[in-house]
């Protein structure tokens, strides 16, 4: 299921959940105060433009979600987004992100795992992608995350020399034409 802008909300408590119990797991183990944040920014991102969830839903709830967003042409600083910039460099953040959908978070809860959950919602969040031209940003220290973007078939961007951190690691969509 897609759900564009605000229609979101009205899944927020289980998209709360399931950030919840993803993300304050291994090798995130993010506090309840980065959970609290997750809840009050989707509200604001929601209004994002371009905003939209992919949800994947069973008799247990909501399995797991992604969401997305347009990177805006004047690239923002807050968040890992500085990073981002210092390992590419202003001119390949414009032709490669700039105005391209942002995958923001993709949460698939443990029982749902290998079961092809994670490669339905990138695929269905990424599937009106403009110019089949859609990003993301991950750990780099988060090993299985980074390998399962790989065997999906996502394409790292390799950093400017002697900008690489152990921070982030920006992938390209599979179609996405810069890659």
């Amino acid at each position: 299921m897609i759900c564009y802008g605000e229609a979101v909300l009205d899944l927020r408590d289980e998209l709360v959940d399931a950030y919840a119990e993803v993300f304050s797991a291994p090798p995130w183990n993010e506090s309840a105060e980065t959970i609290r944040r997750f809840a009050a920014r989707l509200h604001s991102d929601s209004r994002r433009p371009g905003f939209r969830t992919a949800i994947a839903q069973s008799a247990a709830g909501v399995d797991g979600f992604a969401t997305a967003w347009l990177t805006p042409a004047a690239f923002p600083s807050d968040r890992g987004y500085a990073q981002v910039a210092a390992q590419l460099g202003p001119d390949r953040v414009r032709d490669l992100l700039g105005g391209a959908l942002e995958i923001d978070e993709l949460a698939v809860r443990a029982y749902a795992r290998g079961r092809g959950t994670g490669r339905a919602l990138l695929a269905e969040v990424i599937a009106d992608a403009p110019d089949r031209r859609a990003w993301l940003l991950t750990s780099r220290l988060a090993a299985d995350t980074v390998a399962t973007y790989r065997r999906l078939g996502w394409h790292e961007v390799s950093a400017l020399p002697d900008t690489r951190t152990t921070a982030v690691v920006v992938f390209l969509s599979p179609d996405h034409p810069g890659r």
